[in-house]
């Protein structure tokens, strides 16, 4: 370790799951969602696609990402609040020390770290702000597709019986004057929504990238051991 840097914990290994279980299941449900919405490879074996469940086996797996996502993200509005390590909700708040972090953060981040006057030793308002808006991005692509799932359950019923078709109407119903009127509005906003979380992938991936770069306190560490660096008088 450099002289005057102190190691500290940033994430326990519960989250550090929590994000890697996240950062795939996002991964799976793109490439699936991609093919639901427009098939774009077929099987190369003699036998047509159609008849290796090509379709339905993209559709399960999309399903199965999306509930295992729908799981993490209750259990990180859990933490959000009763975590015993941090709780991130505190830097929702708009006071006036947040807010001020906040603008730091993005004036640091605009002027190449020419400036940096916040303690980067925990999780800044920038960051807590960044990761929330994901949340909802993922609470919005649940209802929105679970609105296009449901619609499939013409008849109003399935194998688990009638109460659930009748449950995802109550919950997702919502959905469709939202996007505009149409199951088709759902439907692009459901797809436009993703995009939305590409570009937030990529620009999360950019900006922890960039803090390693110029603040040199190994923050791309953080997601593999938990633990960053900072220096000593940075210390809170």
């Amino acid at each position: 370790m450099k002289n005057g840097y102190k190691n500290v914990k940033r994430m326990t290994p519960a989250m550090r799951t929590i994000h890697w279980v996240n950062a795939f299941s996002i991964l799976a449900a793109i490439i699936t969602g991609l093919y639901i919405a427009h098939p774009y490879y077929q099987s190369f074996i003699a036998d047509p696609a159609v008849d290796k469940y090509v379709m339905a086996w993209n559709r399960w797996i999309h399903f199965m990402v999306a509930i295992i996502l729908d799981v993490t993200s209750i259990l990180i509005a859990y933490l959000y609040f009763f975590s015993r390590f941090d709780k991130p909700y505190k830097k929702l708040i708009p006071s006036g020390k947040n807010i001020t972090e906040f603008g730091a953060v993005v004036v640091n981040l605009l002027s190449l770290n020419r400036t940096k006057k916040f303690d980067s030793t925990h999780s800044d308002s920038f960051n807590t702000v960044y990761f929330t808006i994901l949340h909802l991005l993922l609470a919005w692509m649940l209802l929105s597709g679970l609105q296009l799932y449901v619609h499939g359950l013409e008849a109003g019923v399935s194998s688990i019986g009638n109460w659930w078709p009748a449950l995802l109407h109550l919950a997702t119903d919502w959905t469709i004057p939202v996007s505009g009127g149409t199951l088709m509005d759902v439907r692009i906003a459901h797809h436009l929504s993703m995009w939305l979380i590409v570009a937030w992938v990529m620009f999360h991936i950019y900006y922890q990238v960039w803090r390693t770069i110029f603040w040199q306190e190994g923050d791309m560490a953080i997601v593999f051991g938990g633990n960053k660096f900072v220096k000593d008088k940075e210390e809170a």
